[in-house]
């Protein structure tokens, strides 16, 4: 009986060493044909102006059993800010703005993840703009992790929601009146591709 007692035991033991092995992070890159940054920004409290970015380009490391974020940074080229009209993009990348010359690359370095559920949990960083780096929090929301149906890849999808203050990074251009609110509104939708080692 003790003889059996301990072969349990220590086959428990190598189940339990066996998970904690395969318990790894992973390394994800970003998929850039199917990833959207995107941003609402109040008009004179008539309507919002919906645009986004064309050009993003990132990764993570996760360790999914354990839901850690271990690192992540995804950069955004400035200058492929798209809203539908020439005449607004082109003040978009303008100094009253994103002062693309300046400032190439719009940055959001991943600190760390606070899962709430299976699929939910509130994504902290970095966001840098203008030169200027503040604290931000997204709502992330993981979406779905399987083989992609067209290729095969293993994706994980997830969705991304927040608002910053565009004040806070020195950009100031009509907030009198609030024709171009200070709250923008950030969405994101991306799909990562898992990276073999």
């Amino acid at each position: 009986m003790a003889r059996y007692l301990w072969q349990s035991t220590l086959l428990a033991l190598c189940l339990v060493v066996t998970t904690v092995v395969r318990a790894e992070p992973e390394r994800f890159r970003i998929d850039e044909s199917h990833v959207s940054v995107g941003f609402l920004a109040g008009h004179a409290r008539f309507a919002d102006v919906l645009g986004q970015f064309t050009d993003v380009s990132g990764g993570f490391v996760y360790d999914a059993q354990t839901q850690t974020l271990v690192s992540g940074r995804v950069e955004v080229a400035a200058e492929t800010v798209f809203t539908g009209h020439d005449e607004r993009d082109g003040h978009l990348r303008g100094g009253d703005f994103l002062a693309v010359d300046a400032h190439p690359v719009i940055a959001f370095e991943a600190s760390g993840y606070e899962p709430v559920d299976d699929r939910q949990g509130v994504l902290s960083g970095d966001l840098t703009l203008l030169g200027v780096t503040r604290a931000i929090e997204l709502d992330l929301t993981l979406n779905r992790r399987g083989d992609h149906p067209i290729g095969g890849a293993d994706t994980l999808g997830g969705s991304a929601r927040g608002t910053i203050q565009r004040s806070e990074f020195g950009m100031d251009y009509a907030l009198q009146g609030d024709l171009v609110s200070d709250a923008i509104e950030l969405i994101v939708e991306f799909e990562a591709v898992r990276q073999d080692d």
